[in-house]
């Protein structure tokens, strides 16, 4: 049923550098810094202290006091950017069939915090001591779970789980879910609270992450020739989406509608991505076919973009193979230079960052662009710059393999 058009006409935003639509739209044009000292943790004794965390955050603005101590952090951003995204659509429970309203809202890591806590105090107290609440804090489909409790969402509902392509599989699942008939509205998008001490422990050890510490504000430089890693972010991003047709009947304002939607997998490595770029390139030709879009319609692409040595060589190999000379021109930007690297929920932000463009004819500036590594010979956007937006692309590749990508289009009635 692809006649059933699905545009956007709802956005909310739990980030590093500010929650709320507009004020993280604010932020990203100002080019707002959120990476900076981890203060969730003691990191005294580990090789990475810095971090983007979400600032200013108190979840008993979304939820009563007893009900907070008994949600992760992950499913608390959930909640916060969905309830937004619902305000910023004009929507209430009431306004809205039940059986036609769904939610896919994914996690990388869910409740790691929970987890962690937990077996501390099983290894320190017995397990007698562990809390009952502790599996629904912690399984990831849960922020999905929550969020259609408190909307009275009785419709499809999933927690994707792909790495860093999380949300971006999950809009494009809701998308598809919309399109064939089972849903006439999505709360979608993606979650993540893994700025932890086992997290950023682990992605250490790998050498994922950057350890400029002593100069967090430049830490976080996507394509940059002496980038070192990518900085651990947090937050959520969550869309509402919808039919046109039911958005044109009740007079929503429409951001964009989602026309294409690629989804690979690499089937090569846990964590490094084809050295070809294959799985990126599919997954890009295989968004920019379903949208009927060429080569040089493509305004803008929001890059994946993480600050890593490997992945920013290996995209930027990518869009130069499928887009040849285009590159040259096109516009290329990491909203992850700001905001580090939100994992699950990166994909989500970084469509909201991307729709606003289209909005307001403003493309953010990447930061921390010194010196361009020559291996990514595209034309990253290093200065706040005025553009029209008419159609763009959001990257995302996770570990594992996984690649997502959403084409989306300034919406045509």
């Amino acid at each position: 049923m692809k006649d059933r058009r699905v545009v956007i006409t709802g956005l909310g935003v739990v980030s590093p550098i500010a929650n709320g639509k507009k004020e993280y739209w604010q932020a990203l044009k100002e080019g707002k810094n959120g990476v900076g000292p981890v203060t969730c943790f003691d990191a005294t004794d580990f090789s990475v202290k810095i971090g983007a965390e979400v600032k200013d955050f108190d979840p008993t603005q979304w939820l009563p006091n007893k009900e907070a101590k008994r949600a992760d952090r992950v499913i608390q951003f959930a909640i916060a950017a969905s309830d937004m995204a619902m305000e910023d659509a004009g929507l209430t429970s009431e306004s809205l069939d039940p059986h036609r309203f769904g939610v896919y809202i994914g996690s990388g890591q869910g409740g790691i915090e929970t987890c962690f806590e937990s077996f501390q105090t099983m290894m320190t107290k017995g397990p007698r001591k562990v809390s009952p609440f502790f599996i629904p804090m912690m399984i990831g489909n849960m922020s999905a779970a929550y969020v259609a409790i408190r909307h009275k969402a009785k419709g499809p509902n999933m927690c994707v789980v792909t790495a860093c392509a999380t949300s971006i599989h999950s809009i494009g699942e809701a998308v598809r879910t919309i399109e064939r008939g089972d849903a006439d509205v999505m709360l979608c998008g993606g979650t993540e609270a893994a700025l932890r001490s086992i997290c950023v422990a682990g992605f250490a050890a790998m050498k994922a992450l950057s350890t400029r510490n002593d100069d967090p504000a430049t830490a976080s430089r996507p394509f940059e020739k002496d980038r070192d890693g990518f900085i651990l972010g947090e937050g959520a991003g969550v869309m509402v989406i919808e039919t046109l047709d039911r958005a044109i009947e009740r007079g929503a304002h429409i951001y964009g509608e989602i026309v294409g939607y690629g989804s690979t997998c690499d089937a090569g490595h846990i964590t490094a991505p084809d050295p070809e770029g294959d799985g990126a390139i599919r997954a890009m030709k295989l968004a920019m076919d379903q949208a009927g879009w060429a080569i040089d319609q493509v305004d803008l692409i929001n890059a994946h973009g993480t600050s890593t040595p490997l992945n920013d060589k290996i995209e930027s190999l990518a869009i130069r193979t499928l887009f040849g000379d285009r590159a040259d021109t096109m516009m290329v930007n990491s909203t992850k230079s700001m905001i580090g690297h939100c994992l699950g929920a990166a994909g989500a932000l970084e469509t909201i960052a991307a729709i606003q463009s289209v909005e307001e004819g403003i493309v953010h500036k990447t930061l921390n662009l010194f010196e361009k590594d020559p291996d990514c010979d595209i034309n990253v956007v290093t200065e706040t710059t005025e553009a029209k937006v008419d159609r763009f692309l959001v990257n995302s590749f996770g570990f594992g393999g996984h690649n997502g990508v959403l084409a989306v289009e300034r919406c045509r009635i």
